[in-house]
């Protein structure tokens, strides 16, 4: 089994399933399907790799109160070591209002201390033992970028709904050899892409949702992928972070990029039939055989 770090990213969430967002003026809805769960980028990550035969350590920050404890609970799966920071400020907290489109209104109601004061000197020999390293874009994850440089370990990060400019995320974006991201923000994702292949990154891969996703790499491909649409939207919470575990599924085994994207694209439209942040019976058969009957 390979070994992956997964660094940033847990909370606990309320979500709240309306047929259309708002409009900006009050309003009571009577009624309304809702569900409190575990959530975030690394929660996602790290259940949908362990499912597809990863050996996963997963380090967020998490709280001393009832949520701590369920993101505990929730973490007691296979191929999973969840080593854990006790914050101050508590678990983080959010609430996602989804729309039947699948789009997304997350409002952060609690955050995680931005700088925690971790003694980073302990992630050296988790860093160093594994395959694949991580990092979210949580901001204590900043700080591991030294150490992974020092080990001459290739980073893999996330840059989510990332808009052009945005300073948060440049630490991540020049010390990233493999980036994702979507197109949320990014309309014009091409020349971010291509510059970053010109930076001497190794791949780029933007996913649009239901309008697929877009990848290059330092070969100079670029490559298109459709998204897999037989698949009834449930929730799309957790989808991305899918899409990024079935491509690495793929690049573990050696598979070429076009069908890393491909399996990628399985993935997160397995993930958007399930309430949770991975598909119902995910395993490696499971996403194999889907590849064959869409992509083969």
């Amino acid at each position: 089994m390979k070994k992956v770090l997964v660094v940033g990213g847990a909370s606990f969430d309320s979500i709240i399933y309306l047929e259309e967002f708002p409009k900006p003026e009050p309003k009571t809805f009577h009624k309304s399907e809702f569900q409190e769960t575990v959530g975030s980028t690394g929660v996602g990550k790290t259940t949908n790799l362990s499912k597809l035969d990863f050996n996963v350590t997963f380090h967020a920050l998490i709280g001393k109160d009832v949520y701590a404890e369920k993101i505990r609970e929730y973490l007691k799966m296979p191929n999973i070591t969840f080593l854990y920071y006790e914050d101050g400020n508590g678990t983080q907290r959010h609430v996602n209002i989804m729309n039947k489109q699948g789009e997304r209104i997350s409002i952060f109601v609690n955050n995680s201390s931005d700088k925690p004061n971790l003694d980073f000197a302990q992630f050296d020999p988790l860093i160093r033992h594994s395959d694949f390293v991580v990092l979210n874009i949580t901001n204590y994850s900043r700080f591991l970028i030294p150490i992974c440089q020092q080990l001459n370990k290739p980073i893999w990060t996330d840059l989510h709904d990332y808009n052009l400019g945005n300073s948060y995320h440049q630490d991540f974006i020049k010390a990233a050899n493999y980036i994702f991201l979507s197109s949320d923000n990014l309309s014009d994702y091409r020349p971010f892409m291509e510059k970053m292949i010109e930076e001497g990154k190794e791949l780029v891969v933007c996913t649009h949702g239901k309008n697929g996703a877009s990848g290059t790499n330092k070969a100079g491909q670029w490559l298109e992928v459709e998204a897999v649409k037989d698949f009834d939207l449930v929730d799309s919470n957790g989808a991305g972070d899918a899409f990024f575990s079935g491509f690495l599924y793929a690049h573990a085994r050696g598979y070429d990029f076009q069908k890393c994207l491909e399996m990628g694209s399985i993935n997160g439209a397995l993930c958007i039939h399930s309430r949770k942040l991975y598909a119902e019976n995910l395993n490696t058969n499971r996403l194999e055989d889907c590849y064959r009957q869409y992509f083969s």
